[in-house]
């Protein structure tokens, strides 16, 4: 689709790609390793895929989430495909914290701070946070690629 900005691959933080499927960081500051798993096919709904794309896509959704547990830690991870927005099929995957400003909320809850008035705390976390996101694209990239 010639407006689709899932199909026009602009400026996103790619962290690996076959012919299926491309995986970015979704490059939200509360959620440094918040990452999307984009069908490269123009595809609204899951319903639209064969069943074997579709298991076959859910592999790569749940390969992002045990790595995301392996290497991250998360409290919880949120698993989300909505495409009211963009209606090209893609998963987000979120790791979720305790210390996040959103949580037990949704990502787009009203935060319990304004990232401005951040405790020091938090600063420190989301830092460490940061830090890992090398590691966990190297990861992610290397399993991703064992499927």
């Amino acid at each position: 689709m010639d407006n689709c900005p899932l199909c026009l691959a602009g400026n996103e933080q790619l962290i690996w790609e076959n012919g299926l499927v491309r995986v970015i960081n979704a490059n939200e500051p509360d959620y440094p390793c918040y990452t999307r798993v984009i069908w490269q096919q123009h595809v609204k709904e899951m319903s639209d895929l064969p069943e074997s794309q579709q298991l076959a896509f859910m592999r790569y959704v749940f390969c992002v989430e045990s790595v995301q547990r392996d290497i991250l830690a998360p409290e919880k991870i949120n698993l989300a495909q909505f495409g009211n927005m963009v209606p090209h099929l893609h998963w987000h995957i979120i790791p979720r914290y305790k210390n996040d400003r959103h949580f037990p909320g949704s990502t787009w809850s009203p935060p319990h701070f304004e990232q401005a008035n951040a405790p020091a705390q938090y600063q420190t976390w989301l830092a460490n946070l940061n830090s890992l996101k090398p590691t966990y694209h190297q990861a992610l990239a290397q399993a991703l690629a064992q499927l």
